[in-house]
């Protein structure tokens, strides 16, 4: 692996040697170990998640190094670089068509796509459903029996390498149509109704202490409730009112997982 990386290394810094086989076959050794889950492209360590860049790096080599192919799925017809992934039976993971994944995105047993889109270099643990018209971008990180919602958009980040991918911790519910972008870490039993945009630089505001809103970026804290918000902003053409993101609660610890969601839903009247 050592090596593989060392020569990812090197291409990245010089273009002109990515027609050399044995660094074609690190590069799609790197995709193949991806697609499997045996690497990933951010880890979880004690002290947080760390980015492996040079698994973007091959990523993004890897389109360099691809040439356009027709593929056929059914009556399907595609025309592109990146294969699609297979043998979802031997995976152990439903797909209901049309749904589609890249090859280079793994999928752990037990997970379902239902009509959705997952990128390459994503990562998605058991138990997680991805409904409809959903939206997995590449590289992101999915934990285990999360419910992402019809509609979602959970951004893509390759590019700067160094930075973090949208990570989505485990058992968060998302609700329908909400955008999570631009590397927003999301923690554990996370809750967010409908609409909820998440871009690194939206204000998310806890408004749970009476005159003591605290206020977070780039991150929602675990068991969190989340509902869209606004709040007010001059300009130079006058005051107006911007987007961003409320926590109005807490999931709670005394009833069971599922049980917990549908109360906070009920309790905090949340559209999902």
């Amino acid at each position: 692996m050592q090596a593989h990386i060392k020569m990812i290394e090197e291409a990245w810094e010089d273009r002109t040697i990515l027609q050399k086989k044995e660094l074609q076959v690190a590069i799609e050794s790197v995709i193949d170990m991806l697609d499997q889950g045996k690497q990933r492209v951010a880890t979880l360590s004690k002290t947080g998640w760390k980015v492996n860049d040079w698994a973007k790096k091959a990523v993004i080599l890897y389109f360099l190094i691809r040439k356009m192919e027709v593929q056929t799925a059914g009556p399907l017809v595609f025309h592109d670089k990146i294969p699609l992934k297979k043998n979802f039976k031997e995976l152990g993971v439903r797909v209901v068509p049309p749904a589609v994944a890249r090859y280079g995105a793994f999928l752990h047993r037990g997970v379902v796509l239902i009509a959705s889109y997952v990128n390459i270099g994503a990562y998605i643990d058991e138990g997680t459903m991805v409904d409809i018209g959903a939206v997995v971008g590449s590289c992101a990180q999915l934990g285990k029996h999360i419910h992402v919602s019809a509609g979602v958009t959970i951004g893509g980040v390759l590019e700067p390498v160094q930075t973090t991918p949208v990570i989505i911790e485990d058992g968060v519910f998302i609700g329908s149509r909400c955008s999570i972008v631009e590397g927003v870490h999301v923690q554990r039993e996370a809750v967010l109704g409908a609409n909820v945009t998440l871009t690194a630089s939206t204000r998310i505001i806890d408004v749970t202490q009476k005159d003591n809103a605290k206020e977070y970026r780039g991150y929602v804290p675990a068991r969190s409730v989340v509902i869209p918000g606004c709040f007010p902003k001059k300009f130079p053409a006058g005051q107006y009112h911007v987007p961003c993101a409320l926590i109005i609660g807490q999931r709670t610890e005394q009833t069971e997982r599922k049980v917990s969601l549908n109360d906070a839903l009920r309790d905090y009247h949340i559209s999902v």
